[in-house]
């Protein structure tokens, strides 16, 4: 998916044009738990939905490390854009790398691009919660076509996408873990909305719960078992993309950090701030998050072309580890940014704040829950043999 693909430079100047439309809204989506529908018709008007799609199908054809890049400025203006983005753009390399070439997949990769397609993605289950290798709802299959009945805890701006890539029980008499991955257009199922999403943070992502009922043909079944899309792509992809989108949030409360610094010693010249020794500190775990997403991008470039089960399990505990180690980081330092700008960083309002970066961030850790990684992570390790690490 990444060799010979577009670089972040292709399309900054895009990047930042919808970045600049996401900051005047933040606000106001956060404050009102709306979509955030100016900065995605940005996108849109950008081409960017379409931005890992292959050129030959319309797109601009960008690596994961464009995307992420992508992410990370999009998340230091709006949170919830650069979420709904990330997520976006998970959906859609489970399609580059899992879908087949034919005739149906084909042609949804040239409306993606043509129409600006968003894609949303239904894993949670009320029976399972978030448990994403298990479901408990399965496909029916009538000849050449399928149906689908799925009790989703959540599917993040459900109501606002174009399609929805979906998982359940390959048949009715199926293992809750042996998965499928089903994409289905707005035309192939209806929603009814079961319960809506008043959260703490990352209100504008409209995570309600719906009852999804879908129909259509089994060519809309990827003939990939789930597990290995969760292992292969999704999983990895989600944990970079969704990292870049923390340390955009953590960046941007930084940038604020500094700003505060700055007006305290104009007006005190030749005397520290207090905040100096704090200020340091955050930036300096800004630059461990910045350094630990690049390992982690060269890691998943060069897992691309290891097969053996031991790079396997480095590979995975690799991305469990970035994503564990940055969604508390970030925490952490939008923390030290409210200790120094203090009031001024605790009301809304001010060019100061952070309250929303907090609340953004807390969902973080909770996102795939640490705990249930970090378990996953140690069993992976306890597997491995011991490595020597080159500087």
């Amino acid at each position: 998916m990444d060799e010979g693909a577009v670089e972040f430079a292709a399309l900054e100047v895009a990047t930042h044009a919808v970045a600049e439309v996401a900051a005047v809204h933040a606000d106001d989506v956060d404050r009102s738990a709306r979509f955030p529908c100016e900065a995605i018709d940005a996108l849109r008007a950008q081409g960017l939905l379409g931005a890992m799609v292959p050129q030959a199908f319309g797109g601009h054809g960008a690596s994961l490390r464009c995307v992420a890049q992508i992410c990370k400025t999009l998340g230091e203006a709006c949170s919830t854009t650069a979420m709904v983005y990330a997520m976006h753009q998970i959906q859609v390399a489970c399609l580059l790398e899992h879908a087949p070439s034919d005739a149906w997949h084909c042609h949804l990769l040239e409306r993606l691009t043509g129409e600006q397609l968003l894609l949303a993605s239904a894993t949670s289950e009320d029976a399972v919660g978030g448990n994403l290798r298990n479901s408990a709802c399965a496909i029916q299959l009538e000849g050449e076509q399928f149906s689908l009945e799925k009790l989703a805890s959540t599917i993040s701006y459900g109501a606002y996408a174009d399609g929805i890539l979906v998982t359940a029980r390959r048949s009715a008499d199926a293992q809750s873990s042996d998965q499928v991955l089903i994409t289905v257009l707005k035309s192939d199922y209806e929603l009814e909305r079961r319960s809506g999403w008043d959260s703490l943070g990352m209100r504008g992502t409209c995570s309600d719960a719906f009852k999804l009922v879908a129909r259509g043909g089994i060519e809309q079944v990827l003939p990939t078992p789930f597990a290995d899309i969760a292992d292969h792509t999704m999983l990895p992809v989600s944990h970079v993309l969704w990292a870049a989108v923390w340390i955009g949030i953590a960046s941007n409360a930084v940038d604020r950090a500094k700003q505060f610094f700055r007006v305290q010693a104009r007006t005190k010249p030749g005397t520290l701030p207090p905040g100096g020794t704090r200020l340091a500190e955050a930036v300096g775990m800004l630059q461990l998050m910045h350094a630990r997403l690049t390992m982690a991008l060269d890691s998943y470039k060069q897992a691309r072309q290891g097969e053996s089960l031991s790079e396997t399990m480095s590979f995975a505990s690799d991305m469990n580890l970035l994503k564990t180690s940055v969604s508390t980081t970030a925490l952490a330092v939008v923390g030290q940014v409210l200790m120094i700008c203090g009031m001024a960083g605790y009301k809304n309002g001010t060019p100061f704040s952070v309250g929303r970066h907090l609340r953004d961030l807390h969902s973080a850790p909770l996102m795939i829950n640490n705990d249930r990684i970090a378990a996953n992570t140690a069993s992976l390790l306890l597997a491995q043999r011991s490595t020597t690490t080159r500087f």
